[in-house]
């Protein structure tokens, strides 16, 4: 092999490998071209439940043995998801937002769980993964209560459909686990693992490529009107996620486990809150 094949062959598999360009790749082609993201939504639940699989090999056969140690990842999950993120999602969208069917959208993100990738982000971020499931398992559990009881209590409307919330936590969370054991025990784990950092980035890529795909047109059209939307979700991720961070320093949380507190207290399932978006307003 030439020097330079070989060059360009090492540029490769460090790309594939790199997070952050593998990110920055799928904004660009679906801002340049969203076409195929009507196809590639199909694939986004397969591809995080197969993201999900590989992150959550590394969590230890006793994770669930004791339910005082779930206990409290899973109280914090709630705490983080339903209290803090909501609350001031809530709070900023009626202060700021106008806009009744925007506002209808931010209640129903305030309404659902947090994403299925805290897991995986608190993997890549060197957090506790342990503790990130757990608080994600909780607050899916909580909000098979809470989601329809908040959408009623806002915008009138009753989520009908807890069944989807309770397919999408087990399709996400439950069969994960149960697969990622399954491998471990047939010895299959160790051979993955060497493969899960670019099967978990290009995951993501096609996640995030599908969500700018499919909302290309009002990111590149209609960029003033979304100047509020864009305010609250920057004051919910980014200042939120500052604020949450130095709270945690502040109250002596170990390390490790501020990641997943950031991440659940920063990040819902925009995914399911945008197919019950559509749902909701195919009854209006």
């Amino acid at each position: 092999m030439r020097d330079w094949q070989a060059k360009a062959v090492r540029f490769f598999f460090r790309f594939v490998q790199d997070r952050n360009s593998v990110l920055i790749l799928s904004v660009l082609v679906g801002l340049a071209w969203g076409g195929p993201a009507e196809w590639t939504r199909h694939l986004v639940l397969p591809a995080l439940a197969v993201v999900m699989t590989l992150s959550v090999m590394d969590i230890r056969k006793d994770a669930f043995s004791s339910l005082a140690h779930a206990l409290r990842p899973a109280l914090a999950g709630v705490v983080m998801s339903y209290v803090v993120l909501t609350g001031v999602t809530l709070s900023l969208a009626f202060l700021l937002i106008r806009d009744k069917s925007f506002l209808t959208g931010f209640v129903i993100i305030a309404a659902v769980p947090p994403a299925v990738a805290v897991v995986p982000f608190t993997m890549f971020l060197r957090g506790d993964v342990h503790f990130s499931l757990l608080g994600n398992v909780g607050a899916y559990l909580a909000g098979l209560v809470l989601m329809p009881l908040i959408a009623f209590a806002f915008i009138g409307e009753t989520i009908s459909s807890p069944l989807r919330l309770a397919a999408v936590a087990v399709e996400l969370i439950l069969l994960p686990v149960i697969a990622s054991r399954i491998l471990l025990r047939l010895r299959i784990g160790p051979t993955l693992q060497r493969f899960k950092g670019p099967i978990s980035n290009w995951g993501f890529f096609l996640v995030t490529y599908t969500v700018i795909g499919l909302n290309r047109d009002i990111l590149l059209g209609h960029t003033l009107s979304l100047l509020p939307v864009f305010f609250v979700a920057f004051a919910t991720t980014i200042v939120l996620g500052w604020v949450i961070e130095h709270g945690a320093r502040v109250a002596g949380v170990k390390p490790e486990r501020i990641v997943p507190f950031v991440l659940l207290g920063t990040l819902k399932n925009y995914g399911l809150a945008g197919g019950l978006a559509l749902s909701l307003f195919d009854r209006a």
